[in-house]
This record gives structure tokens, sequence and C-alpha cells, in this order.
């Protein structure tokens, strides 16, 4: 392999690996250490109970004073999972260039050729990934003259590169599949409340249900997206008692000002 398509594939490599890690690095930079900030270690929940009261008092106070503040947040960690799946759709079309327009089939073909009968099977993986070609080789004769030699070469990396291949072909397959299935998820839970309230509830089971309820209709979809990762984040105990008396705090202001339903 010449050096300059070895730079040329490890640039190519380079560049799809930023393409991967950019959504990621964009939700780190929105993100801000929301969630490690309001977590106040309370993920242990190991502690005095002083200690422990004014951390539940900062953490409801900070819910109290910035709800319905947080939609923009939550949209942005959505968008960032829409560019993963565009990532992945992205990425495969790239592949097919540069497979010359066989990627797109390239699993299926294999499978396919796997099922076939032994004489009427032609190996994709040879088609795309030839095992042996014809090379010329110069060297100096007898005479001191530079002389032409054809020979039958051996590839043995592009057997290692057909095995690679196929599987990225699964693995983009499977990665869009369910990429694809969280983008609609994410679409559903912004557009129904009722899932919202389904899925706080069967997450928590120990917050009661009418303040899940009381929480999603009195706040926003941000909200309630801040309260699912505050609760997969800190102690179970405390993060209901949290949210008791969040909802406590709603019931008891019927009024507040700009509270609907999301």
């Amino acid at each position: 392999m010449c050096p300059v398509t070895t730079v040329v594939k490890v640039e190519g490599i380079r560049g799809k690996a930023i393409l991967f890690y950019t959504p990621r690095w964009l939700w780190k930079h929105w993100e801000g250490g929301k969630i490690h900030a309001l977590m106040m270690d309370l993920d242990v929940g190991i502690c005095s109970e002083i200690e422990k009261r004014q951390k539940k008092k900062l953490l409801l106070d900070y819910l109290w004073e910035n709800l319905r503040y947080h939609n923009w947040w939550a949209y942005r960690y959505y968008l960032c999972e829409f560019l993963s799946l565009i990532n992945v759709i992205g990425q495969m079309f790239l592949m097919n260039r540069f497979f010359d327009g066989a990627f797109f089939t390239f699993g299926i073909d294999v499978i396919t050729f796997m099922e076939n009968d032994q004489e009427d099977r032609i190996d994709p993986m040879i088609f795309i990934f030839p095992r042996m070609t014809k090379c010329t080789f110069f060297k100096y004769g007898v005479s001191g003259e530079v002389e032409r030699h054809d020979a039958v070469c051996i590839l043995p990396l592009n057997v290692v590169n057909e095995k690679i291949y196929v599987f990225l072909w699964f693995w983009f397959l499977a990665l869009g599949l369910l990429t694809l299935f969280n983008v609609i998820y994410r679409i559903v839970i912004i557009m129904s409340p009722r899932m919202r309230v389904y899925l706080l509830r069967m997450r928590f089971r120990l917050i009661r249900r009418e303040a899940v309820e009381t929480l999603v209709r009195r706040s926003k979809m941000g909200d309630w997206f801040l309260f699912y990762m505050l609760g997969e984040n800190i102690d179970s105990v405390i993060f209901r008692d949290v949210m008791h008396d969040l909802a406590a705090r709603l019931a008891s202001h019927p009024n507040k000002s700009g509270l609907q339903i999301a």
C-alpha cells in the first residue's frame, strides 16, 4: 500500500470519528454540567440530615424558580440525538460512495452468497476486496537495464478488510434503526403529556401518582426531561422527597404565572 493511500485512509477514519463524536461534544458544551451541579453529591445519599435538608431545599428552590425555563435545554439534547441519526445515515452514504455504490446491499449480498449453492454463488466480498491481483515488478537485470516482470500478488490485508466492512454494514444498520426508534420515541414524548406521566410512574415508582400528574400538568416538556435526568442520577428516596415537595408547592399555588400543560 503506497504512503499516499495510507494517509488518505487514516484521514478518512479520523473524519468519520470526528463526525460520530460531534453530537456528544455539542451536548457536553450545551449541558454545561447542569446535572452534575444540581446533584450536589445527592447520588450517594449518605450525609447528615442537616446537610441533606439543605441540599434538598436548594434543589427544590431551583426547580421552583426555574420551572418552564428548560425547554431549550431539552430540545438541544433531542437535537443531538437527531444529529446522531443524520450522522449514521450520512456515514452509510459515504461508505456507499467509497464502495462505488455497492455498500447499501453489501450485507444482503453476503447473506445471499452464504445461502446459495456452492456452484452458483459469487462471493461479493472477493468482488469488492480481491485477494489476488496482477502485479508488475521492475528490477535491474544482468545487463544493467530495468526489466519488467508480471506476477500474481496475494493481498492478505483484504481478507481482514472484508470482515471489517461486513461487520460495519450490520453495525450501521442496527445503529441506524435504534437511533431512528429513539428519535420517534422523543417525538412521542414531546407530543404526549400522558406518555410523560406514564414514563415517570414506570421509572420512579416511589413517587405518588397524583404527584407525577401534578408535575407533568403544571410544567413543560423541558422540566419533565430535567426531572427524569435528575431521577436517574440522584438517590431515589431524595428524588422522591423533592418531587413530592415540588408537587405540593405547585398544588398550593394554582395561579403561579404562566404554568400550563406543556
